[in-house]
């Protein structure tokens, strides 16, 4: 695979350098400084690949993998009648990325919120802080901080009841914190949503329940599909995360007949997926092995992380990257036979681009301010281990072909 991590530009704390030595060829970034729905024009790409490939005569060279993400703005979420003139931007930011030469594009499709957690810093046994979800800590904030009309019916009336109780321990500090996390903005980004309007925001999806956010995301795959086939682009979506509705609001990846029906709608090899194991992993419905198996030629992307639930099957935690409920093992010896599959069949690039998804902040890390999920030393970690379960795998593979390739020869021998 070709090994890449995400950088979130010129004021990420983790540097170009830091990258480049922990072994990764590839960098995953985008034009945070644009709004979204704004075209992304040449110039300003080709500034991003200069900054990205500048050391490149010097050291191990870099260059910019993937863009993620290209963010689809909320009225074509929403289907709302300006939808076609942000399409037709992003049609144009599709046709300037293949310009300067960049074929994978990852985008989500998740209402108002990007990702959701409601801890930043769980210690986890050996120290090292982990992103966490709380279904009772998320439904405390819904009913009791932000007050959501009707979010009564969305919860089991004991966590609810339990929620409130909770709420009435909290010191304003803690209340702050939670909802700091909870409105956390994209990733990359240090701006929370503000409370005061985060319920108007909320209110414009009243009438779109998952029937219509599903037709919204088809028609959007429908409408740039086909430029980016044409200009040779690998759309990939990334699933939900966490995999289910949350403050009302529908969410239409998060299983694998999700994935499927978003496939169908606009069948061509540029509508296509990027494969994170966390995000699918928190549903023990989704079987992550069998999807590379029947959907390995649409994954465009990779996002390697594992995840563990809790005793509360809707409470989790990242885990270790070969730990958690996530078999890494079978899921990267799957992707590892797709890539020797594609590379037989002659189709297309067979190194499929892969990042460690989140990390543990550890170490001196634990001593700076970086992104959630996001430090470089537990990135770094994953990716070694990542790295040495799949140099096992292709090892192992190779060993088996050749006892296959053996017994194959002794057979014919002996039947002449």
């Amino acid at each position: 695979m070709l090994h890449t991590m995400r950088w979130f530009g010129p004021h990420d704390p983790v540097s170009l350098f830091d990258i480049r030595q922990a072994g990764c060829a590839g960098v995953v970034t985008a034009l945070h400084q644009l709004p979204v729905g704004a075209v992304w024009p040449v110039e300003e790409i080709r500034r991003r690949q200069e900054l990205i490939e500048a050391d490149n005569t010097r050291y191990s060279p870099l260059h910019w993998a993937v863009v993620e993400s290209l963010p689809v703005h909320e009225d074509i979420k929403k289907g709302r009648p300006t939808r076609a003139a942000y399409i037709d931007n992003y049609k144009e930011s599709l046709r300037n990325l293949a310009a300067c030469g960049i074929r994978t594009v990852c985008y989500n499709f998740m209402p108002v919120l990007d990702w959701s957690r409601t801890n930043l810093s769980y210690e986890l046994p050996d120290g090292s802080l982990a992103l966490r979800f709380v279904w009772q800590d998320f439904a405390l904030f819904d009913l009791c901080i932000l007050k959501r009309p009707g979010a009564e019916a969305d919860y089991e009336p004991e966590v609810a009841q339990a929620a409130r109780a909770q709420f009435a321990l909290m010191s304003a500090e803690q209340i702050a914190e939670l909802t700091n996390t909870v409105l956390l903005g994209l990733p990359g980004s240090e701006e929370a949503f503000e409370l005061a309007g985060f319920q108007a925001l909320l209110d414009e999806y009243a009438t779109i329940d998952s029937k219509a956010l599903r037709a919204n995301l088809y028609y959007f795959i429908q409408e740039v599909g086909p430029v980016a086939q044409e200009v040779g682009i690998n759309l990939c979506i990334h699933p939900d995360d966490p995999p289910y509705p949350l403050l009302g609001l529908p969410r239409v990846v998060s299983t694998e007949a999700d994935l499927a029906q978003l496939l169908a709608a606009y069948d061509a090899p540029a509508n296509g997926l990027t494969f994170c194991t966390g995000s699918l992993g928190v549903r023990p419905d989704n079987d992550l092995a069998g999807v590379v198996r029947r959907f390995g030629s649409r994954i465009h992307f990779v996002h390697l992380r594992a995840t563990k639930r809790e005793e509360n099957p809707r409470n989790f935690h990242e885990a270790d990257h070969l730990t958690g409920d996530v078999d890494m093992y079978s899921v990267v010896r799957e992707l590892v036979l797709e890539e020797q599959r594609r590379a037989r069949t002659g189709e297309g690039n067979a190194s499929l681009p892969m990042r460690p998804d989140h990390g543990h902040q550890m170490l001196d890390d634990l001593k700076k301010k970086t992104y959630p999920g996001y430090s470089a030393i537990g990135r770094l970690r994953g990716l070694a281990e990542l790295r040495g379960l799949e140099h096992g795998i292709r090892h192992a593979l190779a060993a088996e072909a050749h006892v296959a390739a053996r017994l194959t020869s002794e057979v014919l021998l002996a039947s002449r």
